[in-house]
């Protein structure tokens, strides 16, 4: 089933040029010139991205419209800007990417190959498949324990049907064994929605690399025209701290995208994952790590070793995204072990309030430090 893009746009050159785009893409385009039609289709119809040229009249409505409709808050966002705009507005009111005029074939093609693999991951985050299982539910703090039997199950959670007493809040430990299988799934989640009746939604949170093989396998099995992801993006490793690192590439994802990162360096592999918090369109992205153990404290302190002994070597590095976290409050909230002395991830808090220009001086004097104090 092809993706699915609305397009709010009255410049008929740049429509042609997506069309034929998105079309080679695989991605279906509703296109409608005014923006009252279009806040129309949002609320009837589910789309992957929402594409807008903001040079049109009610395009900020329409970028705002898609965060609130339900079927489509989670769909990707790309603003269609002239370069003297500036970017901030278009991040304030919603979108992830920006796409530059003049749009050319070409340019198109290298903001939507990044957007196409997020616009996937995202539908399949949100596939529902209907399952009737029982689910046990234990708080943490109190130990209180009962179950319940779900509704449906997909990649980000499930929904159950809770007993008439009472509706429980905060964080909880879930245990459920998919049909077909023998060993219990273990994970916790938190209440994310209420429906109608005694029917909730579970989202999971900080699920193990174990629990979610487990869980997509049996989702790809018994789901229906299950698509593969795309492929991971290559990109180019400029930075690298034990909390976090900066990438090189033309279409850099948005901010609070959760991605997996896999890099290669003199026989070495590491795989660490981590979320976006900052974005440069068209130049690059700065990723802290969320993963914060000791183990992998160890693997990264090993590999900057590596690099730092082997300055010649240029490290092979791929990118591929997991899925957008929405709840801003996320953004920064789990402050890491390097807070405060790790230098690149300061500079991740406070490119907000400067320009491209100053943080990529910035990170080119962090480099030059740091190459000074390696050689003393």
């Amino acid at each position: 089933m092809d993706l699915r893009a609305l397009l709010l746009c009255s410049d008929d050159k740049i429509v042609r040029v997506l069309r034929r785009t998105l079309g080679d893409m695989e991605i279906d385009v509703e296109h409608c010139t005014s923006s009252e039609i279009a806040l129309r289709f949002l609320t009837r119809e589910r789309y992957e991205a929402i594409i807008v040229d903001c040079a049109g009249p009610g395009a900020s409505a329409v970028l705002r419209g898609a965060r609130t409709a339900p079927c489509n808050k989670r769909a990707v966002a790309v603003a269609i800007l002239d370069p003297a705009v500036g970017l901030r507005s278009a991040f304030e009111i919603g979108a992830h990417f920006i796409l530059y005029k003049p749009v050319s074939i070409e340019k198109a093609k290298s903001s939507f190959r990044a957007a196409r693999a997020l616009m996937k991951k995202e539908r399949r985050h949100n596939t529902r498949v209907p399952l009737h299982i029982p689910v046990q539910m234990t708080n943490p703090e109190s130990g209180k324990t009962f179950k319940v039997n779900t509704n449906d199950l997909g990649e980000g959670g499930l929904a159950v049907t809770l007993p008439q007493r009472g509706k429980p809040r905060g964080r909880w430990q879930i245990v459920f064994t998919l049909p077909g299988t023998d060993a219990p799934l273990e994970v916790d989640a938190e209440f994310a929605w209420e429906g109608t009746g005694a029917a909730v939604g579970l989202r999971f949170l900080n699920p193990s690399e174990k629990f979610m093989q487990k869980l997509s396998g049996w989702l790809g099995r018994n789901t229906a025209d299950v698509e593969k992801d795309d492929p991971p993006i290559r990109c180019q490793l400029t930075d690298l701290s034990l909390g976090g690192c900066y990438l090189e590439m033309s279409s850099p994802f948005p901010v609070c995208t959760r991605v997996t990162l896999s890099m290669r360096a003199a026989g070495a592999e590491l795989k660490v994952e981590g979320v976006v918090r900052v974005m440069h369109p068209e130049k690059g992205m700065g990723v802290e790590f969320s993963q914060t153990t000791g183990e992998h404290k160890a693997l990264l302190e090993k590999f900057l070793a590596l690099l730092t002994e082997n300055r010649e070597v240029l490290p092979e590095l791929l990118v591929e995204p997991e899925g957008l976290e929405m709840d801003a409050r996320r953004n920064f909230a789990a402050a890491s072990a390097y807070d405060g002395q790790d230098a690149l991830l300061g500079l991740f808090r406070n490119d907000s309030a400067f320009s491209a220009d100053w943080f990529h001086a910035e990170l080119s004097k962090q480099r030059g430090t740091a190459a000074a104090g390696a050689s003393a």
